[in-house]
């Protein structure tokens, strides 16, 4: 009877990511951070290189275009180029990197047919089409994403379309539909097809942005009187089938579920709500931490201690909008700052640690 025991419990530890067994603090701090970076290559002694060994950065994101250079120049030039720029961050890694790019179709892809990939129409128009449509431009974009190195693709949108004039979702067509039964179908084939090919999903923006009629990259997103408890349908079944491995909070206000804070950095909306009310327990990351909704209204170290107290996972900083070589750095040393000060428990940076590692441990 002893030696069964002993067995079971080895098995068991066996199964646990390795990693997490003897993870110090620097370490689950990186795994929580992901951020944009310059180059179409990444030399050894380059920036992105050393946060990766240095700060045990948890993640990437790669982009076609530098918003703050205001050029077509950043991190994607061709497959070839992808391809072996992906290969070398990941070598850099002591544990796998997430790779994420934001290939959703239509309007909203960084890797272009001019660049030599392969292009699929917008979220709306393929679900107007059918299911089949659906399915063939997921596995597409899941396909040249795996192909190229990424193993994280910022999609589907779960958006409901309920306002089509909204400057970044609606008018985009990057929401699937105005019915959010057909989102929840739509979006469930997106995701499936997306695992089935290499990559894994994120559904977006968490509590629902499609009502909105600003940017949030912007500024202040103010949805109280638009948004309706429809937005949630996505999430609440496809949560209730297990499928999301990753959600995405949206830069959205809403004084009816949170009179203080914005989603990102509301307790009662990531926490109370998507945790507690609609039992998410995977991995949560922020929209990109440097648009206008945040940084025009926080520091940012009081919307890091904000988003991780609110119980986000990975904080995405895009790097894009503005450009700071030292984010990385600067981030951990803050989050490093705020738990020995004990304005942030350990706790919740362990809780956060041991989601992003068992995603992880899925990767191929």
């Amino acid at each position: 009877m002893k030696h069964r025991l002993a067995t079971l419990i080895a098995g068991l530890t066996l199964l646990l990511p390795l990693p997490a067994l003897a993870a110090d603090l620097d370490v689950m701090i990186g795994q929580m951070l992901m951020a944009g970076f310059r180059g179409y290559t990444a030399a050894p002694d380059s920036r992105i290189a050393r946060d990766i060994r240095d700060h045990h950065l948890g993640g990437v994101v790669l982009f076609d275009y530098d918003v703050a250079l205001g050029k077509a120049e950043r991190n994607i030039r061709n497959p070839e180029q992808v391809k072996a720029l992906n290969e070398s961050l990941q070598s850099y890694a002591a544990t796998p990197l997430f790779i994420g790019v934001d290939q959703e179709g239509g309007k909203v892809q960084r890797l272009k047919k001019a660049s030599g990939f392969h292009e699929t129409p917008s979220a709306l128009a393929i679900c107007t089409s059918g299911e089949f449509k659906v399915r063939m431009a997921a596995y597409m974009v899941g396909s040249t994403c795996a192909a190229n190195g990424f193993n994280l693709d910022f999609a589907p949108v779960a958006d409901v379309n309920v306002n089509p004039d909204s400057p970044a979702i609606g008018r985009l067509e990057r929401s699937f539909s105005d019915d959010p039964e057909k989102v929840t179908r739509c979006a469930e084939i997106y995701m499936g097809e997306l695992k089935r090919s290499g990559a894994l999903s994120c559904l977006k923006h968490f509590p629902g942005h499609g009502s909105a009629g600003t940017d949030s990259h912007e500024g202040l997103t103010d949805v109280t009187d638009t948004w309706t408890e429809a937005e949630l349908i996505p999430y609440r079944e496809l949560i209730g089938r297990g499928l999301p491995t990753m959600i995405m909070t949206a830069h959205i206000f809403n004084a009816n579920l949170d009179p203080k804070y914005p989603a990102t950095l509301s307790h009662k909306v990531i926490t109370g709500l998507l945790r507690d009310k609609l039992g998410y327990d995977g991995v949560v990351v922020t929209d990109d931490m440097t648009m206008g909704a945040i940084t025009e209204f926080y520091g940012r170290d009081q919307a890091i201690r904000l988003a991780i107290l609110a119980g986000a996972d990975i904080l995405l900083f895009g790097n894009n909008l503005a450009y700071d070589e030292e984010i990385v750095g600067k981030a951990h040393a803050a989050i490093r700052r705020m738990v020995d000060e004990g304005t942030i428990p350990q706790t919740r940076i362990e809780q956060s640690y041991q989601r992003i590692m068992k995603l992880k441990a899925t990767l191929n």
